[in-house]
């Protein structure tokens, strides 16, 4: 547990080794108010089967510490690992929330997953969409949202008290910032996510990271502060430019694989964590794209583009 004896409230970070992912549960121990931050629905690719192991260690914490949820918050539709959102909310009671950005990502994925047209794009699968600067509370903890895009489109940051949670736009300092290549991202908006509002913090505040990918495999660290930030990020300081983020970031994306789980993940947690609705065969279906970025013939060859 991490705890600052000047802070009314504590962090309980949980990790994911299959997924990188970092979950937190913010908490006031005397009122037992408290807020969990991307959780985790497992999931196994080759079986295609989600599992709750991993949410079922923050229950619980949550159930030993008669904990309260106040709100469900994502910091963003996670592209790599599919969120348990609903599975606590059923369990825990609570309020789901996520950036007001949310419809941009939802009106950009459904067309790439051709899906249906009652799916809705207009973030109401979630109990509330937070603006930039929106205060929500949580009893004794007081949240606000920091938009932070650039990852996505819809990514936010929140800030409690002297800490802030950052998704995935700014990692431990050894690793970075988060990716840009997803549809609508972007390292321009990053760079301004991060330079001018989340270093705009004082250099004390605590920064809780959304994944920590062990580089040269080290230990897990869950935080590091936003003045270690600005000093040694190996990608995005305070004395870095905006034209030399943008072209090592967009440099470094072009090397980079698509996660693991990326089609899996973001059609589910678009809808709120929400798993495909039943066919008549009592079977749930994943839409998984076949050759997006370069469409085939039935036979599997490359489709020729009139005019070539």
């Amino acid at each position: 547990m991490l705890v600052r004896p000047d802070i009314m409230f504590h962090v309980e970070p949980f990790y994911d080794p299959a997924t990188f992912t970092l979950t937190y549960v913010v908490f006031d121990p005397d009122s037992k108010d408290a807020v969990v931050i991307d959780s985790v629905l497992d999931y196994e690719p080759q079986s295609s089967t989600v599992s709750t192991a991993s949410v079922e260690k923050v229950a619980t914490f949550l159930e030993d510490n008669r904990l309260r949820i106040h709100w469900i918050l994502e910091t963003h539709a996670h592209a790599d690992h599919l969120t348990a959102t609903p599975w606590l909310k059923k369990r825990f009671g609570g309020r789901t929330a996520i950036g007001e950005g949310i419809r941009e990502v939802q009106a950009t994925f459904k067309t790439v997953f051709d899906m249906p047209p009652t799916f809705r794009t207009d973030g109401s699968q979630f109990d509330v969409l937070l603006a930039d600067g929106q205060v929500i509370e949580a009893g004794t903890l007081k949240i606000k949202t920091i938009s932070t895009p650039g990852h996505t489109p819809g990514c936010v940051s929140y800030l409690i008290g002297d800490a802030v949670f950052t998704g995935d736009a700014l990692f431990i300092e050894d690793y970075g910032t988060g990716r840009c290549d997803f549809p609508r991202g972007s390292a321009d908006a990053l760079y301004t996510s991060i330079h001018e509002k989340l270093y705009a913090l004082p250099d004390e505040t605590r920064v809780f990271v959304g994944h920590d990918y062990l580089p040269g495999g080290r230990p897990l660290r869950v935080s590091t502060t936003i003045g270690r930030s600005k000093k040694e990020n190996v990608q995005l300081r305070a004395a870095t430019t905006r034209e030399d983020f943008v072209a090592l970031r967009n440099s470094r994306d072009a090397t980079l694989a698509a996660p693991r789980l990326l089609w899996q993940s973001v059609q589910v947690n678009i809808d709120a964590g929400h798993l495909p609705a039943e066919h008549d065969n009592g079977v749930r279906y994943l839409r998984i794209p076949l050759n997006l970025k370069r469409p085939v013939d039935d036979d599997g060859t490359r489709r020729e583009t009139r005019g070539s």
